[in-house]
């Protein structure tokens, strides 16, 4: 397989990733991309000493970062597609707010990355192991709540939330509930290699079983936190044995 498209790329000013813009779009022309998106973890309107962002650029920065990646897409037009996107948390407390603060900008997509759940910021992290099957449910009706509004290309690593018994019918019933209405709402879901890169409990065999069966669109996503995870060929390999395992329709340009 190669990999033409990847949409999900993060840059410095989160937090919790390395390296420069200019170095993820060199990484991504060596190896050759078609198209890449930055997508980094968006910042919320100012809340001042109410909130302070853990995992994401502060909203000063946003300028920045916008006028940072459409100088690489003029400097590099030529040699590569370079997209301006946002991974995006949805609290409907604060959907509205989060729209008018972006809308000045030209934004290609948003991506959701659901790592919290709760109607305001951080609320409560999905992904710590639990047998709390509230967790679970809250999770699945909001990123449901989130696709229905029809702002997010796709869902970035669906199968985070953490349930200790993936082989559980209640886990089963629930994460075919959020395949089925994401296809319904034809908005892919992701297999994520930063998840494969690092070891982690996503992306999960049990969740990508399902997938395969309800017959969702699939996207793969580098989810690259350092320019040099842009195209991660042994992760890679292990998404594509999934694919195949599972019988999954990958798709590719979606933008």
């Amino acid at each position: 397989m190669r990999l033409l498209q990847n949409y999900h790329m993060h840059t410095a000013r989160c937090g919790h990733a390395v390296g420069t813009d200019r170095e993820y779009i060199e990484n991504a022309i060596q190896s050759g991309y078609e198209t890449v998106g930055f997508s980094d973890h968006t910042p919320f309107p100012d809340m001042g000493d109410r909130y302070v962002a853990r995992i994401r650029m502060q909203p000063e920065r946003l300028e920045e970062y916008v006028q940072s990646i459409l100088r690489l897409r003029e400097e590099y037009k030529s040699q590569i597609r370079i997209l301006l996107g946002l991974e995006v948390e949805y609290y409907p407390n604060h959907f509205d707010d989060w729209k008018a603060f972006i809308s000045p900008y030209p934004f290609d997509y948003f991506i959701l990355g659901q790592h919290n759940i709760g109607t305001t910021y951080e609320e409560l992290y999905s992904s710590h192991p639990t047998d709390d099957k509230t967790i679970v449910s809250r999770y699945v009706d909001q990123v449901i709540d989130a696709i229905q509004t029809g702002a997010f290309l796709y869902i970035a690593h669906p199968d985070l939330v953490r349930y200790n018994d993936t082989k559980d019918p209640f886990y089963r019933d629930e994460m075919r509930r959020l395949c089925e209405a994401a296809k319904g709402l034809k908005v892919p879901l992701e297999i994520n290699l930063l998840g494969i890169v690092r070891g982690r409990w996503y992306p999960n065999p049990d969740f990508w079983e399902i997938a395969g069966g309800v017959g969702n669109d699939v996207i793969i996503g580098a989810d690259a936190h350092d320019p040099g995870n842009v195209y991660p060929v042994d992760a890679l390999a292990v998404a594509e044995s999934m694919i195949e395992r599972f019988h999954l329709n990958h798709i590719q340009n979606i933008l």
